[in-house]
């Protein structure tokens, strides 16, 4: 059964995650369960999530989700701007809620963190030469 889709294309926000991820070796782009998600072998960031409140749905269309490091995943759930994401949250995952106001340097870095996480040695290295 194929998931709606539950993103636009338009959306300035997820151009801006498509600039961040354009140079990363290896990384490709592809709609998994309604969103975009970015990946190598693994993925390692998804445009948009969701969390389940008191039964319900809440929607978080203009997020990024992405692998924390576990040392940096207490920190980063401190800040009212993120949240722990339905299904990906028990593997350590985070979301961040994207606005005007969202730091792309910071987004920058919390993807290739995510990026380094599950990427392969070789990608890596070919990112840091």
């Amino acid at each position: 059964m194929a998931h709606a889709t539950m993103f636009d294309d338009d959306d300035p926000f997820l151009a801006q995650v498509r600039l961040i991820t354009a140079n990363l070796p290896g990384a490709a782009e592809k709609v998994s369960h309604g969103r975009p998600a970015l990946y190598t072998k693994k993925v390692f960031a998804i445009y948009g999530g969701a969390v389940k409140t008191d039964g319900d749905w809440v929607q978080h269309p203009q997020s990024v989700l992405v692998l924390a490091d576990a040392d940096e995943r207490p920190a980063l759930l401190a800040d009212e701007r993120t949240f722990v994401p339905a299904y990906w949250g028990p593997s350590g995952w985070i979301g961040v809620d994207l606005d005007d106001t969202t730091d792309w340097g910071e987004m920058a870095e919390l993807i290739d963190a995510s990026y380094r996480l599950t990427a392969s040695k070789r990608l890596i290295a070919e990112l840091d030469a």
